[in-house]
């Protein structure tokens, strides 16, 4: 039984992250940025998932003196909106491969499977499975949109803390769960609350999407109780240290530089989880 949900969890996960990078191109904007709605090549996009890459036939082809808006600060693998000068048109008619949305899909395909495989592991065929490894996209978007432009959109954050409270309230009401839904809550408002102390103690040090993300940890961190709570919240604390720590010893930073936080809040959550899960 426990063989069949890793691999159900990990197909699942794996579905998931192929249809993840449209949804990070079009959502990796500066504040203030209308989400973007066509493609590298400047043909609209079709929803907000889907294939990462441009393949539309038969559309017409971007002129190279079109000049491309460009957007300062965008950080590595966040294509412009709009149409790039002299790239080919879609479907490849200079003979060069369709453009891809930023991403390699089979990364996020590989990292999404493996942290839905890994959750599916810990926890088991419990209720609260089908919570973690069904939020486990979103958490990955989140880390996908952080990484392109240093932030957490709020049409991502705060519908996905709702969720994980729904998710795992229907979880606690089944037979077999292992956590508490009552904890849970607590979690999610003590962890929310001491990322809001160290926003407004220091906000140039901490973004107020940080603030709405740790509300949705809180939830899952919860869960499990107390100790996977304070495991969960110091772990993403020093992954994000260990990370700086790293780049200033490589010359690639300064004290003051800015890292997204995002992906080591949940890196540290998805550590006590798994940990909560194998003790519980």
């Amino acid at each position: 039984m426990g063989l069949v949900v890793i691999i159900l969890a990990a197909a699942y996960g794996a579905g998931a992250g192929l249809l993840l990078p449209r949804a990070a191109y079009r959502l990796s904007v500066e504040p203030e940025e209308p989400w973007r709605d066509a493609c590298p090549e400047g043909h609209p996009l079709p929803g907000w998932v889907g294939r990462a890459r441009c393949r539309l036939p038969g559309a017409p082809a971007v002129s190279p003196a079109e000049p491309a808006p460009g957007r300062p600060g965008a950080g590595a693998g966040a294509p412009p909106s709009g149409p790039v000068p002299g790239a080919p048109a879609a479907g490849g008619r200079s003979g060069a491969p369709p453009h891809r949305y930023g991403v390699r899909p089979a990364g996020v395909v590989c990292l999404v499977a493996g942290v839905c495989a890994l959750l599916a592991w810990a926890v088991g065929a419990r209720p609260e499975a089908v919570a973690f490894v069904g939020l486990a996209p979103a958490f990955v978007l989140l880390g996908l949109v952080d990484v392109a432009v240093h932030r957490l959109p709020d049409p991502l954050t705060l519908p996905l803390a709702a969720a994980a409270v729904v998710l795992l309230g229907c979880a606690g009401l089944l037979p077999g769960a292992a956590g508490s839904w009552r904890s849970a809550l607590l979690g999610g408002a003590a962890l929310a609350g001491s990322y809001l102390v160290l926003f407004l103690v220091h906000p140039a040090g901490m973004g107020f999407g940080d603030v709405k993300l740790a509300l949705s940890l809180g939830v899952a961190l919860g869960w499990y109780g107390r100790g996977v709570w304070v495991a969960g919240a110091f772990l993403g604390f020093l992954y994000g240290a260990v990370y700086g720590l790293g780049l200033l010893l490589r010359g690639r930073a300064g004290r003051r530089t800015a890292f997204p936080f995002g992906p080591f809040m949940a890196a540290g959550a998805l550590t006590g989880v798994l940990l909560g899960g194998f003790g519980a």
